[in-house]
């Protein structure tokens, strides 16, 4: 699983160290050598587990999908993003500036919502 790009449809080996990886990112934290560059590249869908290889000087709008299942791999990627934002200097010293937009669910008690119908007469 990909921590940088959360919709990965397809893994991609690497040429220099012939090791699957989701992105160049994945490669450069877990390798020491850089990622060699190749024309012929080899992916393997994560939809239908198959590899296949594509031809990057003759790569076409068609290439975009798995051959095997039609998985369509190319597709704009989802990065992760912060979730919670800060208005001011910092948090730690003021929780103030955080915003809580959950609502607190008003609880009225009265005499007349007690439960009786286990008691007699």
């Amino acid at each position: 699983m990909c921590k940088h790009i959360l919709n990965a449809q397809v893994s991609v080996r690497a040429p220099c160290c012939k090791k699957w990886y989701d992105c160049p990112e994945c490669h450069a934290e877990s390798e020491t050598h850089n990622l060699a560059k190749t024309l012929e590249m080899a992916f393997m869908c994560k939809k239908c587990k198959k590899a296949f290889r594509k031809d990057m000087t003759v790569y076409e709008e068609s290439d975009e999908y798995c051959p095997h299942c039609d998985n369509h791999y190319v597709i704009d990627a989802k990065t992760p993003q912060a979730v919670i934002g800060v208005e001011g200097e910092d948090a730690r010293v003021d929780s103030r500036l955080l915003k809580d937009e959950r609502t607190k669910e008003s609880f009225t008690r009265s005499i007349f919502d007690q439960d009786t119908s286990a008691r007699l007469g």
